[in-house]
């Protein structure tokens, strides 16, 4: 599997974390002051990286999260910057050096240990400033509350995507169809997992499509982040057209025992798109009975975890989707800017790879 992308946030959090561990070692071991407000740091900012990497999971972000995320990404250089200096300032006295030059060294070494004491207490101020605004912006909720704000879904462009844009996609499909088209008759769950915009909505409609006319029951069921699960579940008993049904469910218990009841006597095929957490497919399993009919369910999540997790920790299961390769991406590129005829204007060749850089 390829390496994950991370984010700028990330990508400025983590080697800051990662030097204030290496402050705290033994090659630091005589710097006691510094070693423990390094150790406060780092745990200061291993708690708001926990909560960052919440928001970088989440579509949309209120303006009070962003700004304080970008805030914090902010500090987080300067601090880097910081230790940086002090690693650098901090040494042991040359053995080649003379007395009087140890000596001066060592009062030279002393004020600066005086000025990296008084910064790491600044740093540390900035620390308590950054979590004081988490709390006075009630940050944490951003990542529990719902939105009323019903944006557009841009996984909807994927699942009517037409397949003659599409590239790089006939050998993911080829496998995963060879992995939902075997023999075996109980019932098998097969997650594509990968990080957003790969196209895991779109690698599963086509999967969809393509194998769909083998069951008596098809359905593309889209999840998202926060989802109502009696909507949800509701929404499912529509699309199997259980009219009948719909005036006496109301709690997620009922809906799951009449739905499970409906795919009983089914050969089911069914995609569970955009799921995020485990709890929400401890619930949408309940629906999937196991009768032995060769039924087959696709799950499309961002989480490694998840995807396992739905696989009944099966890894052979799990198909784990990669970026384009060269070529491919190559062809995306013409494709997209210059049309279906995908030929690249000569005058454009010098400077089109640094673009797909």
């Amino acid at each position: 599997m390829s390496a994950p992308v991370i984010s700028a946030t990330m990508g400025a959090m983590n080697p800051l974390i990662g030097k204030l561990a290496a402050l705290m070692g033994d090659e630091y071991k005589k710097l006691t002051g510094v070693r423990r407000q390094a150790s406060f740091l780092k745990d200061e900012l291993s708690t708001m990286k926990a909560l960052l990497e919440k928001l970088e999971l989440m579509d949309e972000l209120d303006p009070l999260a962003k700004n304080w995320r970008d805030h914090v990404r902010e500090m987080s250089y300067d601090m880097e910057n910081c230790i940086d200096d002090f690693m650098r300032d901090i040494g042991g006295a040359d053995a080649k050096m003379g007395f009087i030059k140890k000596t001066a060294k060592c009062l030279k070494t002393l004020r600066k240990r005086h000025r990296i004491a008084d910064r790491m207490e600044e740093l540390k101020a900035l620390a308590l400033q950054a979590n004081e605004r988490r709390m006075r912006y009630k940050i944490d909720d951003c990542t529990n509350s719902t939105n009323n704000v019903v944006p557009i879904d841009t996984r909807m462009l994927a699942i009517y995507k037409h397949t003659a844009g599409l590239v790089g996609i006939d050998g993911p499909k080829k496998e995963l169809v060879s992995w939902l088209t075997d023999t075996r008759e109980k019932l098998k769950v097969v997650a594509i997992v990968g990080f957003g915009g790969l196209g895991k909505t779109t690698l599963a409609k086509q999967v969809y499509d393509t194998i769909g006319g083998q069951f008596s029951c098809k359905i593309f069921l889209s999840v998202s982040q926060r989802p109502d699960m009696s909507s949800l579940l509701g929404g499912l008993q529509l699309k199997l057209e259980m009219k009948e049904e719909l005036t006496h469910a109301h709690e997620v218990q009922d809906i799951v025992g009449r739905l499970r009841e409906y795919l009983t006597h089914k050969r089911y095929l069914i995609v569970v798109d955009d799921l995020w957490d485990q709890s929400t497919w401890n619930i949408m399993s309940c629906i999937f009975p196991e009768v032995g009919n060769g039924s087959r369910v696709i799950v499309t999540t961002r989480m490694e975890d998840v995807a396992i997790w739905a696989c009944g920790n099966d890894h052979e299961c799990v198909y784990r989707m990669e970026p384009l390769k060269e070529q491919d991406s190559r062809m995306l590129f013409c494709n997209r800017v210059f049309g279906s005829g995908n030929v690249c204007p000569l005058q454009l060749k010098e400077v089109w790879a640094e673009i797909l850089k």
